[in-house]
C-alpha cells in the first residue's frame, strides 16, 4: 500500500469557517495532536474560488492543504494527522476496525439524524437570528443543490432517531471516559461534532441531550481538548504556499485495480452523494484507502488531490 507522504515538519492548512461541524472535528483533532496549524477562512456557501483552484471543484469543508498537496475529507484528514504526528492516536492498534466503523456510522447516520433535527425551522432561526433573511435564503438554496437527489430525513423523524442514537452512545460510554474504552478515538471526534453543533450553534434545541448526562460529560471532555495552535492566513496565501510547492513523492504501492482504469488515465472523483461537484485530473495512485489526481491551476500550479475511497466515485473521462 502506498503510505502517506507528509514531509517532516509540515504545517498544515486547514480551510474552514467555525460553524461547519466537519470543520469542528477537524480542528478537535489537530488539538488532540497537539499541532500547529493555520486556518483559513473559507464562505459557507458557493461560490469558493480559492477553494476550487486548489480542489478543482469539490467544494466540501474542510480541506485540509500541505504545499501542494490538498486533501478532502475527513476520514482522509484524520489518516494524514495520524501520519503527521502518530501520538495519541487517533487508530490505536487494538481499535482501530471498530473504531473507523463507528466513525463512519457517525459521519453519516447519526450526522444526518442531528442536521434533519438541528436544522429543523427552530434551529434555523436560531442559527440565523443575528443576520439578515437572506442568508438564511442563500444558505438553504446552497444545501438543496448540494443534497439534490439525497433522501433528506424530516425534522420528526430525525428527532426521533437522534434521541435513539444518544441513548446507545449513552451505553456505550457506561463505566468509561470514551466510546471505545479509556481513550479517546476516531470514533469519538466522529461521534462528537454533530451533537456540537445542536449543544453550541443551536441552543434551543440542546434540550434533546439532557436525557443522556453520560454523553454530556463526554462531551465537556472531549471540549477539553481544545483546536491546538492556530495562525490565520489568507486565502491567496494558501494559494501562494500551493503554487511555491511541489506535491510529495507517492511512496510504496499506489495501484488497487478495482474499476479497470490504468494509472495515468483522465479521471473525475466525487463524492457518492451530497456536494457531487466533480474534481478532475490524472489519476496518479490508487490505493487500499485512497485515490490521488494530479491536477494543474493557473494560480496554485501543480497540486495532489487525495479523496477517501470509500464514500467516493471514480470515473475515467472518455474522449
Amino acid at each position: 500500500m502506498a503510505s502517506i507522504s507528509v514531509p517532516e515538519g509540515s504545517i498544515p492548512i486547514l480551510h474552514h469557517y467555525p460553524m461547519s461541524p466537519f470543520a469542528e472535528k477537524a480542528r478537535l483533532m489537530l488539538g488532540f495532536k497537539g499541532l500547529d496549524w493555520q486556518s483559513v477562512y473559507i464562505p459557507s456557501v458557493m461560490p469558493k474560488p480559492d477553494l476550487v483552484a486548489l480542489t478543482g471543484g469539490y467544494r466540501r469543508t474542510p480541506i485540509l492543504q500541505i504545499g501542494a498537496d490538498i486533501w478532502c475529507d475527513t476520514a482522509l484528514i484524520a489518516t494524514v494527522l495520524e501520519h503527521l504526528k502518530p501520538a495519541p492516536a487517533l487508530f490505536p492498534d487494538a481499535l482501530k476496525g471498530a473504531a473507523r466503523i463507528v466513525a463512519q456510522w457517525a459521519d453519516s447516520t447519526l450526522f444526518w439524524a442531528a442536521m434533519g433535527y438541528s436544522l429543523g425551522p427552530k434551529g434555523a432561526a436560531t442559527l440565523f437570528a443575528n443576520q439578515p433573511p437572506e442568508a438564511a435564503q442563500t444558505f438553504a438554496a446552497d444545501r438543496g443543490a448540494m443534497s439534490s437527489g439525497m433522501t433528506r430525513v424530516r425534522p420528526g423523524d430525525a428527532a426521533s432517531a437522534y434521541r435513539s442514537y444518544l441513548r446507545r452512545l449513552a451505553h456505550m460510554l457506561h463505566g468509561q471516559p470514551f466510546l471505545l474504552g479509556d481513550v479517546p478515538c476516531i470514533a469519538d471526534f466522529s461521534a462528537y461534532h454533530p451533537l456540537w453543533f445542536t449543544r453550541n450553534l443551536v441552543p434551543p434545541l440542546a434540550g434533546i441531550l439532557d436525557a443522556t448526562p453520560e454523553v454530556l460529560a463526554w462531551m465537556d471532555r472531549m471540549a477539553a481538548f481544545g483546536h491546538g495552535k492556530p495562525a490565520k492566513l489568507g486565502s491567496s496565501d494558501a494559494i501562494a504556499i500551493a503554487a511555491a510547492a511541489e506535491p510529495a513523492s507517492l511512496t510504496g504501492e499506489v495501484f488497487q485495480d478495482d474499476h479497470g482504469i490504468a494509472l495515468g488515465s483522465r479521471v473525475t472523483v466525487a463524492a457518492e452523494s451530497f456536494g457531487t461537484e466533480t474534481t478532475e485530473g490524472v489519476l496518479l495512485a490508487a490505493t487500499r484507502t485512497h485515490y490521488t489526481l494530479e491536477r494543474h491551476d493557473d494560480r496554485a500550479g501543480r497540486l495532489h488531490v487525495h479523496f477517501p475511497r470509500v464514500g467516493y466515485v471514480l470515473r475515467e473521462v472518455r474522449a
